[in-house]
């Protein structure tokens, strides 16, 4: 091969190379445009028109997000909603934790078993699920005749936000349970087993050294719990009372009764806000239990 065939060969390499490029980048850009134009259709530009109708309606201004917190009832009302959630986080936190650690320990038939009973939910419907918390908790219900058989108490819990709590938690409690399992299982065990070499008790080394390690874990289902329970509709509606009323309820009331759009939208927008703040600090807890456990080997 001559001199000038090579420099030829030289030349034509690069231009093939930026060609392939070119048509690589464009296939890209011609697959991602059904997605992002579904994007912006149905996320951007409602969240945006939300955002400008809760800053224009009646007059332009902040006035629809000062009420929130200037208005005795709505401001009670987003309490009682974070407290909820708060609570159903922490109802969650305290059931999903033995039953993930269960399925790290167990036989892989056992764990097959436990999977199947936490995906029962997911196969049911959630009016089903309430209605059935409803029969429960009814007057003359199994839950209420077993207060007043066993513990004396007479306290009918249909209507109240106790049932409410106790329902969310039911229907939420997989999201926390498999988010969990998945942390917990990447533990590895043999570090409890050399604390316990060293001479830490059992409970010492589950204290010292699991649970820091499971913090992630921990964090991650809790923070799901809660941002999944603060939009809950179904469940307040049916086992709530008017007087108990959630967030969700309130901006379908201030939509249908008041048709006061804006309002809702600023409710909403808030909830946005606290959902985002909650994923945020998630990670920031998340991601300083992971360099604490990355510095200590």
């Amino acid at each position: 091969m001559t001199t000038t065939a090579v420099l030829d060969v030289g030349r034509a390499a690069p231009v093939r190379a930026a060609g392939r490029t070119t048509g690589s980048r464009t296939a890209t850009a011609l697959l991602l445009a059904p997605a992002v134009i579904a994007s912006l259709a149905l996320f951007v530009y409602p969240l945006a028109r939300i955002v400008v109708v809760s800053v224009t309606e009646p007059t332009i201004g902040l006035h629809n997000y000062a009420e929130l917190f200037t208005d005795g009832y709505t401001l009670r009302v987003l309490t009682r909603t974070l407290l909820v959630a708060l609570g159903v986080a922490v109802l969650d936190l305290l059931m999903a934790f033995p039953y993930a650690y269960a399925m790290t320990v167990c036989s892989p038939r056992v764990r097959a078993v436990l999977f199947t009973i936490v995906l029962i939910p997911f196969w049911t419907s959630a009016l089903a699920k309430n209605f059935a918390w409803m029969i429960l908790f009814q007057r003359g219900g199994l839950v209420d005749e077993f207060l007043k058989a066993t513990l004396g108490i007479d306290y009918p819990l249909l209507g109240t936000t106790p049932a409410v709590l106790i329902a969310m938690s039911q229907v939420l409690l997989p999201f926390a349970v498999l988010p969990l399992y998945a942390s917990l299982e990447q533990i590895d065990r043999r570090l409890v087993d050399a604390a316990q070499g060293l001479g830490a008790t059992r409970g010492r080394a589950f204290r010292q050294v699991y649970l820091p390690l499971a913090a992630p874990g921990l964090v991650a289902a809790g923070a799901l719990a809660f941002i999944l329970s603060l939009g809950f509709y179904i469940t307040p509606a049916l086992l709530g009372s008017p007087q108990q009323t959630l967030i969700a309820q309130l901006i379908m009331a201030r939509v249908e009764q008041v048709l006061d759009f804006a309002g809702a939208d600023a409710i909403g927008i808030f909830l946005l806000i606290v959902t985002v703040a909650m994923a945020l600090l998630s990670r920031w807890v998340s991601r300083r239990a992971t360099a604490r456990k990355e510095a200590a080997r």
